[in-house]
């Protein structure tokens, strides 16, 4: 019994898209991480892009493995792949399970990482120019608590009086706020990728273990 071909390369096409998908994860992360700049701030709250910048290279590595054992007709990889696949959607099934449960635990983890940065006026001159730099990109004052985080107020927590948030010239909302508002703008982005790599994820599984029966078949077939 033959190999469907049409399977195969659909396997193979499945996996460049992986493949490329990964490549996508893994340079958006890295830019991610390079554009912080090393600012303190965003690395205490931000800290999963190390976590990306993983999920991107392995998303690659078996994005490989799995163009290759499409083209070898090889069930040892195909095999490998399939479990590979099989762990990494239960990962994201249960991430995505326990990122909508423990929405506020998540909130507030952020807010106690950024609380340790507090008072600000025992932090060295580096955490304190980060913090002003991320009032003006963001239009906040204060980490955790307002302008009061402040021993002397900054410029860059001026504001106009037209501003949205702006309260006796100074912007009235935390740092804090703007960040987890940022991660929450973001989410929808973050959920909508999750929902198009578990699609794949089941393309994937489903062509082959589909490839690796036939390839079983055919094999016995030739050993009979």
């Amino acid at each position: 019994m033959a190999v469907n071909k049409c399977i195969k390369y659909l396997l193979f096409f499945f996996n460049f898209l992986f493949w490329v998908s990964g490549c996508i994860i893994l340079g958006v992360s890295i830019y991610l991480k390079v554009s912080k700049d090393g600012n303190r701030i965003t690395n205490e709250s931000l800290p999963g892009i190390d976590l990306m910048i993983a999920i991107g290279v392995i998303i690659m590595l078996l994005g490989f493995l799995g163009c290759c054992g499409a083209i070898r007709e090889n069930r040892c990889m195909l095999l490998l792949f399939f479990i590979s696949l099989l762990v990494i959607f239960i990962l994201l099934l249960a991430a995505g399970i326990l990122g909508a449960v423990g929405e506020k635990k998540v909130k507030d983890w952020v807010k106690e990482r950024l609380e340790k940065l507090t008072p600000l006026s025992k932090q060295t001159d580096d955490v304190k120019k980060d913090l002003e730099n991320l009032q003006q990109n963001l239009k906040c004052c204060g980490l955790v608590n307002g302008a009061s985080d402040w021993d002397v107020v900054p410029n860059s927590c001026r504001c106009n009086a037209t501003d949205t948030d702006c309260k006796s010239g100074v912007y009235s909302t935390p740092c804090a706020t703007q960040i987890i508002r940022l991660m929450e703008k973001h989410m929808e982005v973050v959920v909508g990728i999750a929902f198009a790599i578990a699609i794949l994820l089941i393309a994937g599984m489903v062509f082959a273990m589909i490839l690796y029966c036939q390839i079983g078949r055919k094999d016995a077939a030739t050993t009979a």
